[in-house]
């Protein structure tokens, strides 16, 4: 089941259409840095201040190299991840709003969105940042509960929390708010308290993340003492529950939406689309009509924009690594997005994204109708309720022994 892919005559793949691109602009400097995070961010030191100017200076460069890649393509998201962007002021904001229109022309009505933390710092600059051209508002509340959140390191309170989003609610009409269940000592009643808090606001959009100790973070060296498997399960379940009683639609792993308000970028990612990622360690995926290659830039904040420095159109001096994806990562890392989408895919975007014909993974996808963690016809494939709870089961069909590793990726609402 996980040998190497061959297509029939070993004819080379070709796409018949590139897909949509999103742009991520990574800032990769916190407050301080959250002892489960293991993003790409660094806390600014007391008495060092973010070089703002030059950081800025050096994404537009950056940009501008990588246009041969994207030239004469159309921009139907622009997402800025960290780290906390917030940290930015609104003039930075606008100046690289600016720059991105000029060099990758948005399609009318594209999805702007700029992570923030509640911190009254960020919160105040809000209408400044709608002026400067953001549209949607992505904010870190991650609980309500204060202890919670001094648990998990932030340095914001559930009061912060609250008077944030009434200040979002002031500047935006497009808001997504992520939380976090199954925290440290945190008990099923608590986490059903945050997520029917969340829901008092109605805002459109709503991410929940499992809380997961994740390799070369703080607490992944000192693990705190998490719910129990049990715990979570009765966590996840009344989350989902309550937000379907509040008319909220669970249209991905770990995302909610009002009907009609899914946020554009992060399905541009889930459904294989392209995205160019700028910034100290951000990833991209691009299309080609014979290849898709995957980038990455430096990482550290100050080594990325030395390179930067040095780029000219098409000398992509921050890229420090380069991949093209095997047949066999074209499969796999479809399915690995699709299948956290819980209606599925149509069949025919595999092709249509990956430029590989869907008979190539028909034995996988008869495995997995076998052990009913899928459901299809001739137009549809989508996981099934126990495909959602063993996803990672289900996505282990689709892994070939030649896969070496997984991309990473920033959760968009997690970027």
């Amino acid at each position: 089941m996980n040998s190497q892919l061959l297509l029939p005559g070993k004819q080379a793949p070709k796409l018949s259409a590139l897909p949509p691109l999103s742009l991520y602009i990574h800032i990769p400097w916190c407050l301080k840095k959250c002892p489960y995070c293991d993003f790409n961010s660094h806390a600014v030191r007391t008495g060092i201040d973010i070089d703002e100017k030059n950081y800025v200076s050096a994404l537009i460069r950056d940009l501008e190299s990588a246009l041969p890649h994207v030239w004469g393509r159309r921009l139907i998201s622009v997402f800025f991840g960290g780290g906390t962007p917030s940290l930015f002021s609104a003039a930075s904001i606008d100046m690289l709003l600016t720059a991105v229109q000029t060099l990758l022309p948005l399609e009318p009505g594209a999805e702007v969105t700029l992570e923030a933390n509640p911190g009254t710092f960020e919160a105040e600059k809000f209408a400044a940042y709608r002026d400067a051209g953001i549209n949607r508002l992505s904010i870190g509340i991650q609980s309500f509960n204060s202890d919670h959140l001094r648990s998990l390191g932030r340095i914001h309170d559930g009061q912060d929390a609250i008077k944030a989003i009434e200040m979002a609610q002031k500047n935006f009409d497009n808001i997504n708010l992520d939380l976090m269940y199954a925290l440290p000592g945190q008990k099923l009643n608590e986490a059903g308290n945050d997520i029917k808090t969340a829901c008092t606001f109605g805002v459109p959009h709503l991410s929940a993340y499992h809380l997961t100790l994740e390799p070369n973070t703080f607490f992944h060296r000192f693990p705190p003492v998490l719910p129990s498997d049990e715990q979570s399960a009765a966590m996840q379940e009344l989350i989902e529950q309550t937000l379907a009683d509040h008319q909220y639609l669970h249209y991905e792993t770990s995302a909610f939406s009002q009907r009609g308000r899914a946020a554009q970028h992060n399905m541009n990612y889930w459904l294989f689309g392209d995205y160019l990622g700028i910034g100290a360690g951000a990833h991209s995926k691009i299309s080609f009509e014979t290849q898709i290659i995957r980038q990455m830039r430096f990482k550290q904040p100050q080594e990325y924009t030395e390179k930067a420095s040095l780029a000219g159109a098409g000398s992509e001096t921050t890229v420090q690594s380069r991949q093209t994806l095997s047949i066999n990562d074209r499969c796999f890392e479809f399915m690995m997005n699709a299948l956290r989408l819980t209606g599925g895919f149509e069949s025919a975007l595999f092709q249509e994204r990956t430029g590989l014909p869907l008979n190539i993974i028909m034995p996988q996808l008869d495995e997995a109708e076998r052990r009913c963690l899928i459901t299809r016809d001739n137009r549809h494939i989508k996981p099934t309720h126990l495909g959602k709870l063993f996803l990672n089961d289900l996505l282990q069909l689709f892994l070939a022994e030649s896969h070496e590793h997984l991309p990473e990726t920033k959760g968009n609402d997690a970027a």
